[in-house]
């Protein structure tokens, strides 16, 4: 009786341990799928392998398991460009050894749970756009080897507690925006009461006895090299603020104008020295509980003067909060807090809405709309026509997320300088009444889908000629010469606006489909003229970047060529029906508009040539926009262009012939 008995009671704590440890990697993957759905843009495709309805996420890109499959013990993925923000559920991957995010685009703070990861050795979170404090909670990584956040925007100081990090022996914090002493664990500083206080809890590098490397270079660190880190090269203290005479610190005019501090608290030795104190200052000294008031009161009239600093510039000028909490979603999860950079859009022009409702004539002149916009043609005072695009979301769908991306999409777009690329000229943010409204230059002839496709007269050949070249060179330019490149959301016919002289011009009009969705309005995608034609399910899912603009560019070339639609329910797919044409010479002009009476034979087969290299079935087949540019500008002759303008006869008998 008393085995069987004991037989029971294993076999019942062997199926509770089952259960936890199914719990577990159930709570490890659901940690890794929040962390996905705060990823907005994956150019190069990791998450395809992602199935979030899979429990066990050990074959998913980048993650590896530990050898019974059990707990995710490894995450990778570096340099993919991922831009979104780093997710708190992070933090529930309670057996991660090593992180590796580094050479993406992730932006926001860094989740203080991620100091909750007890067994990590690596934590690189290097070359992002992270921003706001380092989080005193890493000093809780007890078993890290090497930290990296390098080459992010990261402001505040050095938390002293990664001096506890005992077997620490890498850390990188260079190029960020880091100030203060930087943190040595002098305990010489304090009282005898602070000293019995942090003596058994000691902070500050010169407690981090592993630690073989340290990058502190390019900050506004101020104070002294720590004594205990001398051992460091030069190199890892240059540009900042700091006391000790190099030519590559930073001007007095770099660090505030202001001389750093004479006296600093970081050159302690790497050896601790007992506090020592003479009778003078003994009988000087005042009670501790008198000095822990004073402490108390001056924090809370510190803290006092803050808020209504900030409430009072609130109401001053209206401008958004430094810090944004994310809204709390139905599901109950963690607010997220987000740093925005109020700098980021202090060299593009705002535009109030009264200025825009006066030169679209009371916003009446809408010659576009969709479920999630509208656009205005409208012509400023004494300036140019305009496109004004509105954000059609009520204020209370529009969350902190949606608010930052806007401000990054408007300073992304701002960068764009090219005569083949839609110019912004600036941006209207109002809340009463809600506003959210992008200023284009207006291209007055359309776009290239109604020209196409609804056009009174038929586009000669030369004319598309011109436009493709046009369209190759903005691409060039936006994949090519902008660092970083810029990918067109939804290149195709729709997004190509055309000048008086038939000059084209991209313009991302589509960038926010993949951010609305998240919206908690959800309530469809930004659209077009070209949404009479949809592409097929093969095409939909293809993702924003590089690779599908290339493969997109090619299907654009077939559509000017053959006048014909990418896809319509009453006809076959443009490329399933031009491929039987692309790869032979007796064919290839069966791809031509039937509309167009003349056109160079030497030009369709070039244009063939990069169709195939754009649409080839294997993506690492695919060569760069400059190559194919390059290309097209060399074997397509336009030159008849120029005597056709010299010549009106000449364009009699070209609109005569066609």
């Amino acid at each position: 009786m008393g085995h069987f008995a004991s037989v029971h009671i294993f076999c019942l704590i062997s199926a509770v341990l089952i259960v936890t440890s199914d719990s577990f990697a159930s709570n490890e993957a659901s940690a890794l799928k929040t962390f996905k759905e705060q990823i907005y843009e994956d150019p190069k495709r990791i998450f395809v392998s992602w199935n979030l309805q899979a429990e066990n996420p050990c074959n998913w890109s980048g993650i590896a398991c530990s050898p019974d499959g059990g707990h995710v013990i490894k995450l990778d993925i570096s340099g993919a460009l991922l831009k979104g923000s780093l997710a708190p559920s992070l933090g529930q991957l309670s057996f991660l050894q090593e992180l590796y995010l580094h050479g993406n685009n992730l932006f926001g703070t860094i989740p203080k749970e991620l100091g909750l990861l007890k067994k990590l050795k690596v934590l690189d979170l290097g070359t992002n756009q992270l921003s706001g404090p380092i989080p005193s909670e890493i000093g809780s990584l007890t078993d890290i080897l090497k930290i990296n956040l390098g080459s992010n925007g990261l402001t505040g100081r050095i938390p002293p507690e990664l001096g506890k990090l005992r077997y620490l022996r890498e850390l990188r914090l260079d190029r960020n925006k880091l100030q203060g002493p930087i943190p040595d664990g002098d305990n010489s500083v304090y009282t005898s009461n602070m000293h019995r206080m942090y003596a058994s809890n000691p902070t500050g590098f010169c407690h981090s006895t592993e630690l073989k490397f340290a990058d502190f270079s390019y900050n506004f660190f101020v104070g002294k090299i720590p004594k205990c880190l001398d051992y460091l090269p030069r190199s890892s203290f240059r540009g900042n603020c700091l006391q000790y005479k190099d030519p590559k610190q930073r001007t007095a005019a770099q660090c505030g104008g202001v001389a750093p501090p004479a006296r600093s608290h970081s050159g302690g030795n790497s050896k601790h020295i007992p506090v020592q104190h003479d009778s003078k200052h003994q009988k000087t000294s005042k009670p501790s509980w008198l000095l822990t008031l004073k402490i108390i009161t001056g924090v809370t009239t510190g803290s006092l003067f803050i808020v209504a600093l900030i409430t009072s510039l609130r109401k001053c000028n209206g401008k958004s909060s430094i810090i944004i909490p994310w809204k709390k979603s139905s599901s109950g999860k963690d607010h997220v807090t987000l740093y925005i950079d109020t700098e980021m859009l202090k060299n593009v022009p705002s535009i109030s809405r009264q200025d825009l409702e006066v030169a679209c004539e009371d916003f009446s002149n809408i010659i576009g709309s969709s479920p999630d916009s509208l656009v205005y043609k409208g012509t400023m005072k004494g300036g140019p026509e305009i496109a004004v695009i509105s954000i059609c979301i009520k204020e209370e769908n529009w969350t902190d997320y949606l608010e930052l991306y806007f401000q990054r999409e408007v300073a992304d777009l701002a960068r764009l300088n090219h005569e083949n690329v839609g110019k912004l000229l600036g941006y209207c943010k109002e809340s009463s009444p809600f506003t959210r409204m992008l200023v284009f230059e207006y291209a007055s002839n359309g776009t290239l889908y109604e020209h196409l496709h609804y056009g009174e007269g038929c586009l000669s050949w030369t004319r598309r000629m011109n436009i493709i070249l046009g369209i190759a060179r903005g691409l060039k330019y936006l994949h090519s010469e902008l660092q970083p490149p810029f990918t067109i959301s939804e290149l195709n016919s729709g997004a190509v606006y055309l000048t008086d002289d038939f000059s084209p011009k991209l313009v991302d009009f589509e960038s926010w489909k993949t951010i609305l969705s998240r919206s908690e309005k959800n309530s469809g995608s930004i659209g077009n003229q070209v949404s009479q034609c949809i592409l097929p399910n093969s095409l939909e899912p293809r993702h924003l970047d590089i690779e599908s603009n290339i493969y997109a560019f090619g299907i654009l070339l077939l559509e000017v060529v053959s006048g014909r639609p990418p896809y319509c329910k009453d006809k076959e797919c443009l490329v399933d029906w031009a491929k039987e044409f692309l790869g032979s010479p007796d064919t290839m002009s069966c791809l031509v508009d039937p509309e167009v009476k003349h056109f160079a034979d030497e030009d369709l087969r070039a244009i063939c040539e990069v169709v195939n290299l754009c649409i080839h079935p294997q993506p690492a087949m695919l060569v760069c926009m400059k190559d194919l540019c390059n290309m097209l500008e060399t074997r397509i002759d336009t030159s008849v262009s120029v005597e056709l303008k010299a010549s009106s006869l000449a364009w009699a008998e070209l609109a005569l012939s066609s």
